[in-house]
């Protein structure tokens, strides 16, 4: 009988120990865009296959503040999770920024999303050291330099007022390396800031550019990527730890069908966002194919001013060896 009633309690306190689970999910993805319908999308999907156990509360468009303040609401449990870019991913796990170290894969996209692929499980267990769950990354597409002043070469750049992250190592480095000038500002500041002359240069990739009506201000867009951005949508550890492991799986599931598919609508957008830009009077312009040695050097600058202080050499030569 005593052993009955122990295996009772147990069971008791094992079944309650996971129960129905709300993640808010705070995103600067506007609703209503590719992204937002997909998440929209998984959301529904998730409370099919939990049986509405678990669910998706969204806060769409950076109501919850930008990226480094949804991590601080995450942190003392307002929020559970988000899509994060660069920099914050960065500084949540540094090494994940090798995929967008410069000059790596230029345009070839399928060089790029193959290496993530590969580097994702090394990736996945750094975000769960610091305390995040990856559902999924993002492929935001390639990076251009888009100014109000004709830049014709790589040389050209030098002395070029680029807007920055503030606190953004990588890019930083890389602004170094071609001797142009960090203009630190947050990015509501950019396109006031490109009409005054505060700077003459930013840098996204097209689908950003024209949300965030960039073009209307700049004349140029360098045809020659910088990088390949990515994101990523964690989850905290604390409230992922709450969710039995069966749904835990089908989520993982999900989410990968989910993220790989507006991956594809992602790449399709970025192709006609080019289009919408030189529709709208934006001249592309190309560098000499001499540039691509001066952006390997650049390049090799760039990877000294961070390795094993941002990105560790293990990475690095991980990367290295994929992208080649």
């Amino acid at each position: 009988m005593l052993k009955k009633i122990l295996f009772g309690i147990a069971l008791m306190t094992a079944t309650g120990a996971f129960g129905a689970q709300q993640i808010k999910l705070a995103v600067l993805i506007p609703e209503g865009t590719t992204w937002g319908n997909s998440l929209k999308k998984l959301s529904k999907e998730i409370e099919t296959a939990t049986n509405n156990e678990v669910s998706f509360k969204i806060y769409y468009g950076g109501v919850s503040g930008d990226e480094p303040d949804v991590v601080r609401k995450i942190r003392i449990g307002q929020l559970h999770g988000g899509v994060f870019t660069g920099k914050v991913l960065g500084d949540l796990f540094g090494d994940v920024r090798a995929m967008e170290i410069p000059f790596t894969f230029y345009d070839n996209k399928a060089k790029a999303s193959a290496t993530l692929a590969k580097l994702t499980p090394q990736f996945n267990q750094g975000f769960k050291k610091k305390g995040f769950i990856n559902l999924g990354f993002y492929e935001i597409g390639h990076v251009y330099v888009v100014s109000t002043k004709k830049i014709s070469n790589l040389e050209e750049l030098k002395g070029v007022k680029m807007w920055s992250w503030e606190g953004d190592q990588l890019v930083e480095a890389m602004l170094e390396s071609l001797g142009l000038v960090s203009v630190p500002l947050a990015i509501p500041d950019v396109l006031s800031s490109l009409s005054t002359g505060i700077i003459n240069a930013a840098y996204a990739p097209p689908l950003a550019i024209l949300a965030l009506q960039w073009h209307t201000k700049i004349k140029y867009l360098v045809d020659f990527p910088t990088a390949n951005s990515i994101g990523a949508l964690l989850v905290s550890d604390k409230i992922w730890s709450k969710i039995k492991p069966e749904h835990q799986q089908k989520i993982l599931v999900l989410s990968k069908t989910f993220v790989d598919d507006a991956n594809i609508k992602n790449a399709i957008e970025n192709d006609v966002a080019r289009s919408q830009l030189k529709k709208s009077g934006v001249e592309f312009i190309s560098f000499p194919k001499a540039d691509y040695i001066k952006a390997a050097a650049a390049r090799d600058i760039v990877i000294e001013k961070v390795k094993d202080k941002y990105i560790s050499s293990n990475v690095i030569q991980m990367l290295n060896k994929e992208a080649k």
